[in-house]
C-alpha cells in the first residue's frame, strides 16, 4: 500500500498505459481520479472525470471538484497523449507527395505539450499550499533519440523532458518532485493491432525480446510516485527493455 490515502489523478487514464496506471494505483491505496475526453474509468472504484487537457478552463474545473471531493491532490500523472504520424515531407521520385499537415502538428502538440503544461500549472498550486506533491510526465524512448515520421510527436516527447528539468528546479524547493517516464515499444491494445511485421521489428529492435506491457510503465509511475523515490526529481526513467530507436 505505497501510496495509501493519497489522491492520483491521472490524465488519458481511460485505456492503455493510463488505464493500467490508475489499476495500479488503486491496488496501493491511492484514491485515483481518471481525466479523459472519452471513454470511462477502469474498474475498481476509480473515479472518472470528462477533461479536455487542452483547454485550461476545462483543467482548472477539474482540479477543483477534485479538491472539493478529496482535499487534496498528491499525485498527477501526465499520460495524455496522441499520435498524427506523418513526414516533414514525403519524396518520390524527386517529387513532394505529402507532407505532414499544420492540423496534425497542431493536435499532437496542443494534447501532448500544451494538455501538460495546463495540467501541471493548474495542480501545482495545490501541491504548494500542501508542502508536497508528486508530479509524473510522459515522455517516450523517441523523445530522446528521435523516431522517422514523428516529427510532432518527437518534438512534444523531448519538450516535456525539457519541461520536467525546469519544474524540478522550480517546484523542487517546495517539496514536489517532477519526473518523467520513456517507454519504449509498449503492447497496447492499439499497438496490438498492427500488423505482425512491425510488430516483430519492434520486438528485435528491443534486446529483452519482447514488447513492454503497460504494468511495466504503471509500476515505473508507481516507484516514482512513492516515498521511496522521495530523492529522485528531474529523472527521465527510460522502461524501454533498451530500445534504441532512430532509424
Amino acid at each position: 500500500m505505497r501510496l495509501k490515502d493519497k489522491v492520483a489523478i491521472v490524465t488519458g487514464g481511460a485505456k492503455g498505459i493510463g488505464a493500467e496506471t490508475a489499476r495500479v494505483f488503486a491496488a496501493e491505496g491511492a484514491r485515483v481520479i481518471v481525466w479523459d475526453v472519452t471513454g470511462e474509468a477502469p474498474a475498481g472504484g476509480i473515479a472518472f472525470a470528462k477533461v479536455d487537457v487542452t483547454s485550461a478552463d476545462s483543467v482548472r474545473t477539474a482540479v477543483d471538484d477534485a479538491v472539493g471531493s478529496h482535499g487534496r491532490v498528491d499525485v498527477l500523472v501526465n499520460n495524455a497523449g496522441i499520435m498524427r504520424d506523418a513526414q516533414l515531407v514525403k519524396a518520390k521520385d524527386g517529387e513532394i507527395v505529402g507532407k505532414m499537415s499544420e492540423a496534425d502538428f497542431d493536435a499532437v502538440i496542443s494534447v501532448n505539450l500544451r494538455g501538460v503544461f495546463n495540467c501541471t500549472q493548474a495542480v501545482a498550486p495545490v501541491m504548494i499550499r500542501q508542502g508536497r506533491g508528486r508530479i509524473l510526465n510522459a515522455s517516450s524512448v523517441v523523445g530522446l533519440y528521435g523516431n522517422f515520421g514523428q516529427t510532432n510527436y518527437v518534438a512534444t516527447k523531448a519538450a516535456v523532458i525539457g519541461m520536467t528539468k525546469v519544474w524540478a528546479r522550480e517546484l523542487g524547493p517546495k517539496g514536489i518532485t517532477v519526473n518523467a517516464v520513456a517507454p519504449g515499444f509498449v503492447g497496447t491494445d492499439m499497438v496490438r493491432q498492427m500488423p505482425e511485421k512491425i510488430l516483430q521489428g519492434m520486438v528485435e529492435r528491443t534486446p529483452v525480446k519482447r514488447l513492454g506491457e503497460p504494468r511495466d510503465i504503471a509500476l515505473a509511475y508507481l516507484y516514482l510516485a512513492s516515498d521511496d523515490a522521495s530523492f529522485v526529481n528531474g529523472a527521465v526513467l527510460s522502461v524501454d527493455g533498451g530500445v534504441v530507436v532512430g532509424t
